[in-house]
């Protein structure tokens, strides 16, 4: 049976179908001003205690628009920079450049100098909006750059009196802030303040437009820009509340725990796409590494939805205050940006009463793969194509594969990327004859479920056999001691490449020889770590993946020294 036949009888055993789903808005710009025309008084995003309505947000918006237009004569189809944590202030910006029809560069704030450099030169920003403690890196960077507008806010800036002031003062007495420059920036608060009448030229998105230029390192080479346009945006909004939805669940008015960061495609899709989406009410976590803050911050909020992934999951279980959270009307667990470790999974479900929906994706598909629909999840899975996606496996020769074999998963869809950022070349690597090669090895089994193998670049060759670093670290978090692992291959004469793990322990007890004893009873002799390395944490991206690149690094840099 082919893969695609196993996901299309899941989807139809679902009451899904794999037809593309009708599109609520021809834009994600419309798609807000539906929300804002019939749900103008509903919460729409809280932050650091407070809570702004659709139509506050949208008021401000058209603020920031009208400074953007008449003051940095930014005009449709110019890239702007946002560098910003979860605050309201990212929504605030964002949907001012849609009415403008800027073109949003997500950018990490914590981007080094030349990280920064590239993606503002290679993207051609004009300006970038920034928060107060980022600046100092930006300004460094800002010569080498086109950068010609630099909008500064503080995390305080749209707090309500008098706990703004006691906060800035609190902030300027502990010295946490250093003062920013009088002239060559634009203060947030007074872009807001001016008088812009509101005026500037209305836009009207077309689907075929260019909206997002999400940079990753992908499936090739030096970090590039997607391409996501309006249409394969708001195809995966339509595509995610599909599955959402399935059993004829209303997710309406739904509020959302929004931990990982909205400059990240998953966050980004969910919290500016799927949430005007469904009128829903999104709270933000601004530092979600601060687990105590975190917890303090949700623990007087009914939530129904719940995002994250396994490394975060993993920090908030370890918490006593958050395993006695008051879970009664969470519903929806989302995981996805890493695999989730299915001991991991158990005890979320354990503490929670709610079953994790594990989903897979790509920023080059906008990003959604598939999901586990709620009610039909199997742990361990990515779960099936969401509607309107094909997919294929295919070996290393390109040759298709059945229901049951390993390959690389290839997708279609009308929510895959228009292509790489003034990369044709590149493109052409991974869209070809229309389906995007996503660099996971994958099996499909009969039930259409995907069960991601792993990263084709991560793979251990071990004497002629190949040896899946997901797969031992599933093993290894069995081990009541392990909270975290990552596996990488070390170079050996014999062998080619043996295996070398990094654990995390909550057991200073625990020994190199216990930790090999257990693989040795829980996987082929060949897959057994021949050296283990203990660590406090593990390097982790932006949104808390584990690097095992960084790991690899490490081990490349001690070899040659």
């Amino acid at each position: 049976m082919k893969v695609q036949e196993a996901a299309e009888k899941a989807q139809l055993r679902m009451g899904l179908s794999n037809q593309q789903p009708a599109l609520a808005a021809d834009s994600l710009l419309g798609l807000w001003q539906q929300a804002v025309a019939d749900s103008a008084q509903r919460p729409a995003f809280t932050c650091l205690g407070q809570t702004l309505s659709y139509r506050e947000i949208d008021q401000m918006a058209d603020r920031v628009a009208g400074y953007f237009h008449r003051h940095l004569a930014l005009l449709a189809g110019d890239r702007i920079a946002v560098q910003l944590p979860n605050l309201i202030q990212y929504p605030i910006v964002v949907v001012a450049a849609w009415k403008l029809g800027l073109v949003i560069v997500n950018t990490n704030p914590m981007y080094t100098h030349r990280e920064l450099v590239h993606q503002f030169n290679d993207s051609g920003a004009k300006a970038v909006v920034v928060l107060d403690q980022f600046y100092d890196v930006l300004r460094n960077a800002l010569p080498e750059t086109g950068i010609e507008h630099v909008v500064v806010t503080r995390a305080i800036d749209l707090l309500p009196q008098p706990k703004k002031t006691l906060l800035a003062g609190l902030t300027k007495l502990l010295g946490k802030r250093p003062p920013l420059p009088t002239q060559g920036i634009v203060d947030f608060t007074e872009m807001l303040a001016a008088d812009n009448g509101g005026s500037y030229p209305p836009h009207n998105p077309a689907l075929e437009d260019i909206c997002a230029l999400q940079y990753t390192g992908g499936t090739t080479g030096v970090s590039k820009g997607v391409m996501l346009t309006q249409g394969s945006l708001m195809s995966n909004i339509a595509q995610a509340m599909a599955v959402v939805s399935v059993g004829g669940r209303s997710v309406t008015h739904y509020t959302t725990i929004s931990p990982l960061p909205l400059y990240h495609i998953y966050a980004y899709m969910l919290n500016m796409g799927l949430m005007p989406a469904t009128r829903g009410h999104s709270v933000l976590i601004p530092d979600p590494r601060n687990i105590p803050m975190f917890v303090g911050a949700i623990k007087n909020i009914k939530f129904e939805i719940f995002c994250g992934l396994n490394s975060l999951f993993v920090a908030l279980l370890q918490n006593g205050k958050f395993r006695k959270l008051d879970f009664s009307s969470l519903e929806i667990t989302l995981s996805g940006g890493m695999a989730l470790m299915e001991a991991v999974a158990e005890e979320w479900h354990q503490v929670t009463g709610c079953v994790v929906s594990e989903g897979y994706g790509m920023t080059e598909s906008s990003p959604v793969i598939s999901m586990n629909p709620s009610g039909y999840q199997r742990i361990g899975t990515a779960g099936i194509p969401i509607p309107g996606t094909d997919i294929k496996v295919v070996d290393e020769n390109g040759l298709e594969q059945q229901v049951g074999g390993v390959g690389e998963l290839c997708v279609r869809g009308a929510q895959v990327m228009k292509g790489y950022w003034q990369r044709e070349a590149q493109t052409a690597e991974v869209i070809v004859d229309g389906w995007l090669h996503t660099g996971d090895i994958v099996t499909v089994d009969e039930q259409g479920y995907i069960r991601i193998v792993d990263r084709l670049k991560d793979m251990i060759i071990v004497s002629g056999f190949n040896v899946y670093p997901n797969e031992l670290e599933q093993a290894l978090t069995q081990h009541p001691d392990v909270l975290e692992c990552a596996a990488i291959g070390v170079p050996d004469t014999k062998a080619g490449e043996v295996v070398k793990m990094f654990v995390v322990s909550s057991n200073p007890a625990l020994t190199t020889e216990q930790v090999i004893e257990f693989c040795r009873a829980n996987m082929a002799g060949y897959k057994v770590p021949r050296f283990v390395e203990f660590r406090t944490d593990l390097p982790k991206s932006n949104v808390g993946k584990v690097l095992r690149k960084e790991l690899k690094a490490e081990e490349q840099a001690k070899s040659q020294a």
